[in-house]
C-alpha cells in the first residue's frame, strides 16, 4: 500500500476520532446529535452532490462494458443479500434491515479512500475509470436500496394497520416514496437536466459545489459521533460478516465477472476490483439513521472494514498481479 493511501487512512481515522470525542465531550450539545448531522447530510449536502454530479456527467463517453462489469455484480450481490435477509422475516420495526445490510455490503468508500488509491496505484488512466464509477456509484446503489426499503416499509405499514395490501397499492406507495426522496429526486432532476442539454448557471453551480464539498468531512464526523452514541455492543458479529462480504466476497464477484465475463484485463480490471474491495462507505450509516435501523451495526462495519482494509487491499493487489 502506498504512502499516500496510508496517510489517507490515518486522516480518516483522525476525523472519525474527532467526531467520537465531540460526542463524548458533548461539544455539540446533548442527545443524538449524530442523527441531526446525518439529516443535514441527507437532506442538504448529499442532494446537492447528486444533482450536480448527474447534471454534469457525460453520458455519451461512459465506458459501458467496464461499468457493467462493476455494477452488475455489485447490485446482484446486494439483491442476493437483501433476499436472504428478507427470508428471515424481520419484525415490522426492522423492515428496513435487509436493505441497510445490502447497502453496507455494496457501498464502498469510493471518495475518501478510493480516489487517492486509484491515483496512487493506477495513475491518470486508472483515476479516470474510478471517477466514472464514482459518478454513478451513489446514484445507482442508493436508488436501488431506497426502492427496496420503501417497498418493505409499504408492506410493513399495511400489516401493522391491518390493511389489505394489493400489489397495485404497494407499488404505488413504493413509487411515490421512492421518487419523493432526498436521494432519488435530485438524481432524477439532474438526469432530466442533463438529457435536456441544459447547463447549471455559474452561481448555482458554485453553491452546489460548496454544499457538496461538506459531504466527506461531515459524514466522517457523523461516523465518530455515532460510534460514541450507539456503541458496538451486540453489533460486532453482524458487522464482521458484513465487512467480510464487503472486503472479500464483493471484489471476488467483480473479478470473476470483469475478467472471465466481460474480458477485462490490465488497468480497467484492476480499478474495478480494488474499487469493489474498498471498505464500507459512510452512506450506509446515513441510510440506517434515516430509517432508524441497525445504526450501531452500520457504524461498526465502517470501522472494522476500514481497519481490515490495510490487510485485504495488498491481498487483492497480489491476486491481480498473479492474473496479470
Amino acid at each position: 500500500m502506498s504512502l499516500v493511501v496510508f496517510l489517507k487512512l490515518i486522516a480518516i481515522f483522525a476525523i472519525i476520532a474527532i467526531g467520537y470525542i465531540a460526542d463524548r465531550a458533548r461539544w455539540l450539545g446533548e442527545g443524538d446529535v449524530a442523527r441531526v448531522l446525518s439529516n443535514a447530510a441527507f437532506y442538504l449536502f448529499i442532494p446537492a452532490l447528486l444533482f450536480r454530479t448527474t447534471a454534469r456527467i457525460d453520458l455519451h463517453t461512459l465506458p459501458w462494458r467496464t461499468l457493467g462489469a462493476f455494477f452488475v455484480p455489485v447490485i446482484g450481490c446486494m439483491l442476493v443479500i437483501y433476499t436472504v435477509q428478507r427470508r428471515a422475516r424481520p419484525a415490522p420495526a426492522q423492515a428496513a434491515a435487509p436493505s441497510v445490510r445490502a447497502l453496507s455490503v455494496g457501498f464502498g468508500n469510493t471518495v475518501q479512500l478510493g480516489i487517492p488509491m486509484a491515483a496512487a496505484l493506477f495513475g491518470e488512466a486508472g483515476l479516470q475509470v474510478h471517477l466514472t464509477i464514482v459518478g454513478l456509484h451513489a446514484l445507482l446503489l442508493l436508488t436501488v436500496a431506497t426502492t427496496l426499503v420503501e417497498l418493505d416499509l409499504a408492506r410493513a405499514h399495511a400489516l401493522q394497520h391491518g390493511v389489505e395490501h394489493s400489489i397495485a397499492s404497494t407499488l404505488l406507495s413504493t413509487v411515490r416514496n421512492t421518487v419523493i426522496h432526498p436521494v432519488v429526486l435530485p438524481v432524477l432532476a439532474g438526469l432530466a437536466f442533463n438529457l435536456a442539454g441544459a447547463r447549471i448557471p455559474a452561481l448555482a453551480d458554485e453553491t452546489l459545489l460548496l454544499l457538496a464539498q461538506a459531504v466527506v468531512p461531515l459524514c466522517l464526523v457523523v461516523i465518530g459521533m455515532s460510534l460514541a452514541h450507539y456503541g458496538v455492543r451486540g453489533a460486532i458479529r453482524s458487522a464482521a460478516w458484513v465487512s467480510a462480504a464487503k472486503l472479500l466476497l464483493l471484489p471476488a464477484l467483480v473479478l470473476v465477472v470483469g475478467h472471465w465475463g466481460a474480458g477485462l484485463t490490465g488497468t480497467p480490471l484492476a480499478v474495478i476490483v480494488i474499487c469493489a474491495a474498498l471498505p464500507v462507505g459512510s452512506n450506509p450509516l446515513l441510510f440506517a439513521q434515516r430509517y432508524t435501523t441497525l445504526e450501531a451495526e452500520a457504524t461498526t462495519a465502517i470501522v472494522i472494514s476500514t481497519f481490515s482494509f490495510v490487510v485485504t487491499a495488498p491481498l487483492w493487489l497480489l491476486v491481480l498481479g498473479l492474473i496479470g
